[in-house]
């Protein structure tokens, strides 16, 4: 009867917290004199949410309920970041911007150099890893490839990738142009792992009533069985509904695992000021079993053609927290392998995204 009641209570206190009201996050940004910087870019990463500064550098963003990282940039200083969310709105910051140094890429790049082809050689290879290879990944296009830079280290069989200026991303398949404001991508030939790093930010298309409706089917697909859409239901306590299974990963071997009956139980599900804590330490399996994989997935990875759910593997390192909007933090402490991990740009959605019923 007491679990139960606890199960009741969590699903009120979540659709609760799902019902409030939307949040502000104010404040002004200078340089190191305490000068204004006026149209500074100032947004909150995979959203569509953002603004820039007034003459007196000054700003404020209506954010819905949820989690955000805020970024603050501005041409010729470092990126500004920091975490904002409905528990700690803040009306008054006073962001500094540091101006960019140019010592740090010297650092970075003193055992490389870079490739006068690199676009030429590797572009494909840098389109197939960041922007994916599925079938929604053939009708993205980067509007300004020439922005990109590719170094390579012989000596430690690494490629890598940075920016001269910020992506654009076209994604005629959902319907937005992505300004990606990249700080590199880095391949390991040795292990044959990519991770890359930046802020992109979302713009909705204008389209055709007809592309409309094509982009609403194609983001509600997109949607189902993404990472975002894990997270808020792992939030709102309704994983078996949404057509998701945890099962935990007991060797090396993704396929040696044990059910997971009750992801909610008090010792790895927890809610503090709607936020859910999830206490986990180790490797978790993802089933979602209401769309199948991609054909093209199965063929690349030489998986049973018969296989009928989507598989991920995640690791988590001591635990992580998950805001209503399926942003979760941090999330250096998420790795994801499989099915998540081979949608890349491509089937990414801004947290505001809001499926229809």
């Amino acid at each position: 009867m007491q679990k139960i009641l606890l199960s009741v209570l969590t699903i009120f206190f979540v659709q609760f917290a799902l019902a409030q009201n939307d949040f502000y996050v104010k404040g002004r940004v200078t340089d190191t004199t305490g000068a204004p910087l006026a149209k500074a870019s100032v947004f909150c990463q995979n959203t569509t949410l953002g603004t820039v500064t007034d003459n007196d550098g000054n700003f404020q963003l209506k954010l819905p309920h949820g989690g955000y990282d805020l970024i603050i940039t501005f041409t010729g200083y470092e990126t500004y970041q920091t975490q904002v969310n409905n528990n700690n709105a803040l009306n008054a910051l006073t962001i500094t911007l540091q101006p960019k140094g140019k010592q740090l890429e010297d650092v970075v790049f003193t055992s490389s150099s870079e490739l006068a082809d690199g676009l030429e050689k590797y572009g494909s290879f840098f389109n197939a890893n960041f922007i994916g290879s599925t079938e929604d990944a053939g009708k993205c296009q980067i509007e300004n490839p020439q922005a990109l830079k590719f170094f390579f280290s012989k000596k430690k069989n690494r490629l890598k990738v940075t920016e001269r200026e910020d992506l654009v991303i076209i994604n005629k398949a959902l319907g937005y142009k992505i300004h990606y404001k990249l700080d590199s991508l880095t391949y390991e030939y040795g292990n044959n792992t990519c991770t890359y790093t930046g802020f992109p930010f979302f713009e909705p298309l204008e389209g055709t009533p007809e592309e409309q409706k094509v982009w609403k089917a194609n983001r509600v697909k997109a949607y189902n069985g993404s990472r975002m859409h894990f997270m808020r239901a792992w939030y709102n306590h309704n994983l078996e509904k949404e057509g998701f299974e945890i099962e935990k990963v007991t060797s090396l071997s993704p396929f040696a695992v044990e059910t997971i009956s009750n992801p909610y139980d008090s010792s790895i599900y927890s809610i503090d000021s709607s936020e859910v804590a999830i206490n986990y330490d180790g490797r978790l399996r993802i089933k979602y079993h209401n769309e199948m994989p991609e054909k093209a997935y199965i063929d690349f990875y030489k998986l049973p053609p018969q296989l009928r759910a989507q598989l991920t593997v995640i690791e988590i390192n001591e635990g992580f927290n998950i805001m209503s909007n399926g942003y979760f933090y941090d999330q250096n402490d998420v790795t994801n392998n499989g099915y998540w991990s081979w949608e890349k740009l491509a089937e990414l959605l801004p947290y505001d995204y809001v499926p229809e019923e």
